[in-house]
């Protein structure tokens, strides 16, 4: 009989970190045959140009490593959005790293520009892929509290907590609370981050999901962050390919080339053929493209919200991102948790506890909900929660 090992079987860094609620969900979901509102699986189908060039890839050869920071032709890609979007001037050769997925990117910038032991900021309601993550590299992730009204910059409470701070990861539009950071509370973190000294690492990857005549905007292109932002986004969701894992990140050479390191260490590169299907796309996708990406989505959005309205669950509206955050204080509840599981087993449609998205009480009326979905899908759940909510 062989025995245990003797020094357990977890290393420290895991030791408490547990499967996400989003996945506990999802697969209680699938036990249940519930409507998965919960992970952000985007279902709605590519664009025809990425599906067109993923084969010719293939057959054309291209099925070995690239290069670590990914193929020319996709980083000559990337550095035109970035100039077309944002004004923003990258050198493709020295500036641009090609990752496995925006998850690939953000571990290997932390790995690489931060050491253990170090405070890193991230605000409150949080994405707990960038907790978890930070944890298991031995970091201390530190919460900075939104105003809860509107989860926009509380610049006091940022304030407060900056002194001595590594660094600080900007999540816009934010998921789960779909908030849009304007350009005053941009300009707000720049400054705070420039008089502390820290390390401003951005999550984007939902910045074409803007609503309501907003605009996204790029800290790195605030006066004095090129030289201390990483810009992390991807094509996940801007081209509903969620498993494809094709990110990116974008910061001066001093960054790129320590994070490259890890990039290539961690993960080699990201798969090859599919990044040459996405360069082709992003060549071949005119900017109306990403205009109709927010107009449809903003459809979905208001249309969800609405339902939720009438079944009395008052949501928190997004301007921003896929995901909207609802009271479900009406329930009865005594938690988050008990509420999600409540309307998987009662209405059959699957939420994510808002307590997976904060550390203290304020998300235990709160269940978050993901609108990615085709109409038929939400057709669904707008019967499904409307015939629920008649029963109740």
């Amino acid at each position: 009989m062989s025995q245990q090992l003797g020094r357990g079987i977890k290393s420290t860094r895991v030791a408490d970190i547990v499967q996400s609620d989003i996945r506990a969900m999802t697969q209680r979901s699938l036990e249940l045959g519930g409507i998965n509102l919960g992970q952000g699986v985007c279902d709605t189908p590519p664009p025809q140009p990425v599906i067109d060039n993923l084969l010719p890839a293939v057959q054309a050869g291209y099925n070995s490593y690239t290069r670590f920071d990914g193929i020319e032709r996709l980083r000559l890609a990337l550095a035109g959005k970035m100039k077309r979007d944002y004004d923003l001037h990258v050198n493709p050769e020295t500036e641009i790293v090609v990752t496995l997925g925006t998850t690939g990117a953000f571990a290997s910038t932390i790995t690489a520009l931060c050491n253990p032991g170090d405070r890193i900021l991230m605000f409150e309601p949080y994405y707990g892929y960038h907790w978890n993550t930070s944890l298991i590299a031995g970091l201390e992730p530190d919460l900075v509290p939104t105003n809860p009204e509107d989860f926009s910059l509380n610049i006091d409470a940022l304030e407060a907590k900056a002194k001595g701070a590594r660094a600080i990861v900007v999540n816009t539009p934010a998921n789960p609370s779909g908030h849009v950071f304007s350009l005053q509370e941009m300009q707000a973190i720049a400054d705070i981050c420039q008089r502390h000294d820290l390390l401003c690492i951005t999550d984007e990857i939902y910045e074409y999901f803007v609503y309501d005549g907003l605009s996204h905007i790029s800290m790195a292109k605030q006066p004095g962050m090129w030289e201390r932002t990483v810009t992390i986004s991807g094509y996940s969701k801007t081209f509903s390919i969620t498993g494809w894992r094709i990110g990116y990140l974008a910061a001066p050479p001093q960054l790129t080339a320590p994070i490259g390191i890890v990039n290539d260490l961690y993960y080699a590169c990201a798969p090859a053929p599919l990044q040459y299907a996405v360069a082709a796309a992003i060549e071949s996708l005119g900017p109306e493209f990403y205009s109709n990406i927010a107009s449809e989505y903003q459809a979905k959005r208001d249309r969800f919200c609405q339902l939720l309205q009438d079944v009395g669950l008052p949501p928190h509206i997004p301007s921003g991102a896929y995901y909207v955050l609802t009271d479900v204080s009406s329930i009865g509840c005594k938690n988050a948790r008990e509420a999600a599981m409540l309307l998987l087993e009662d209405a059959g449609v699957t939420g994510v506890p808002g307590s997976a998205f904060f550390q203290d009480q304020r998300g235990e009326s709160l269940v978050r909900f993901c609108f990615a979905k085709d109409d038929e899908t939400l057709a669904l759940a707008d019967e499904r929660l409307r015939q629920w909510a008649e029963k109740r």
